[in-house]
C-alpha cells in the first residue's frame, strides 16, 4: 500500500468522480483507476460504487477512508513538525471571509513581516463554506470566519465578538442618531452582501427575529461597493465594526441597532487532526494583537 494510492482514494471520495480526482492529484484517469483497483484487490473489498458518472464509497470504503485520511494527516503533520526545526522557513496558508480579509489580513501580514521574518504567509479570500471545506481538505492551515460553524471535523476557537452597526448616508434622516430601533427601518431599502456571505445570513436572521423582512434592492460582492452605494443614497445596510474606517465618516454614519445590540463572533477554524506548527502559533499570536487594536 502506497501513500499515492491513499491520496487518490481520498480525491475520488472528495470529488465523487474519477475524472475530477485524476485532475486533482495530477495523474491520468486510467492510472488513478488502476491505483484504486490495486488497493481494492489488496484489501479484498470494493471501495466505490460506480453510479453512472458519480462514484460513492461503499461501506468498506467509508471505513477505510477514515483511516486513510488519518494516515495522510499524520504524514503531513510529521513533515510540518520537521519544518519547524530551527533555521527553516515556516510556510502557512490562511483563509478569511470577504468581510474580514480586507481589514485583518494586511495589518496581520505586515506585523508578521516585522515580528517573524521567517514566516511565509499565503492567503485566500472566500466565503465561509468554501473556507471550511478547504480546511477539511487540508488546503488551509487556518480560516478566520464568523460563527456559526458546526462541522464536527474542525476545531473552532472563538477570538472575540464585534458589534454589527447600521450604516446610512451622511445626509440620511437617521444620521444624527446614536441608535435606531428595528421598526424604524421597516420601509428602508437595503443593500446586502452576496447570498453566500455569513454577514448577510446573520443580518437576515436578526431582522427575522423582529418579524421584519428587509426590502433588498442591491446585492454586492465587496464591502467597498456596499459603502459606495450607501454613500450615494441607494439604501442602508449592516456592517461589522471592523469594517468601519476613518475616512468612512466623511460620507457615512454608523448607528447602533437598539433592543438586542446584534454582534457576531469571530473564530479561528482548523482541522481537528492537523498539527499546529510553530508558524501557525506565530500567526495566531500576531492576529490576537491586531484584533485587540482594531475592535
Amino acid at each position: 500500500m502506497e501513500l499515492h494510492q491513499l491520496r487518490s482514494l481520498v480525491a475520488v471520495a472528495d470529488t465523487g468522480s474519477f475524472t475530477r480526482a485524476s485532475e486533482r492529484v495530477g495523474i491520468s484517469q486510467p492510472s488513478l483507476s488502476q491505483q484504486i483497483k490495486t488497493l481494492e484487490s489488496e484489501l479484498g473489498h470494493k471501495l466505490f460504487h460506480r453510479l453512472g458518472r458519480r462514484s460513492v464509497p461503499t461501506e468498506a470504503g467509508r471505513v477505510f477512508l477514515d483511516r486513510a485520511r488519518r494516515i495522510l494527516f499524520e504524514v503531513e503533520n510529521a513533515a510540518k513538525e520537521l519544518a519547524d526545526s530551527p533555521g527553516l522557513g515556516r510556510k502557512i496558508v490562511i483563509g478569511a471571509t470577504p468581510s474580514l480579509a480586507p481589514y485583518l489580513l494586511p495589518p496581520v501580514i505586515q506585523a508578521c513581516w516585522k515580528r517573524f521574518p521567517l514566516l511565509e504567509l499565503h492567503t485566500r479570500e472566500d466565503f465561509r463554506s468554501g473556507l471550511i471545506r478547504s480546511v477539511i481538505e487540508g488546503e488551509l492551515d487556518l480560516a478566520i470566519v464568523s460563527l456559526p460553524v458546526r462541522d464536527p471535523q474542525v476545531a473552532v476557537e472563538v477570538l472575540r465578538s464585534e458589534r454589527l452597526l447600521l450604516v446610512v448616508p451622511k445626509n440620511h434622516r437617521l444620521a444624527e442618531r446614536e441608535e435606531v430601533t428595528i421598526p424604524e427601518l421597516a420601509d428602508e431599502p437595503f443593500l446586502f452582501m452576496g447570498g453566500a456571505n455569513g454577514l448577510t445570513a446573520q443580518t437576515q436572521r436578526f431582522f427575522g427575529d423582529h418579524q421584519i423582512t428587509p426590502r433588498v434592492l442591491h446585492h454586492v460582492a465587496q464591502i467597498k461597493t456596499l459603502k459606495a452605494l450607501v454613500a450615494i443614497g441607494a439604501g442602508v445596510s449592516v456592517l461589522p465594526q471592523i469594517a468601519v474606517e476613518p475616512d468612512d465618516h466623511k460620507t457615512l454614519a454608523f448607528l447602533r441597532l437598539a433592543e438586542r445590540d446584534p454582534q457576531r463572533d469571530l473564530a479561528l477554524v482548523r482541522h481537528q487532526l492537523r498539527y499546529q506548527t510553530k508558524g501557525v502559533q506565530q500567526f495566531i499570536e500576531v492576529l490576537r494583537l491586531v484584533l485587540a487594536e482594531k475592535i
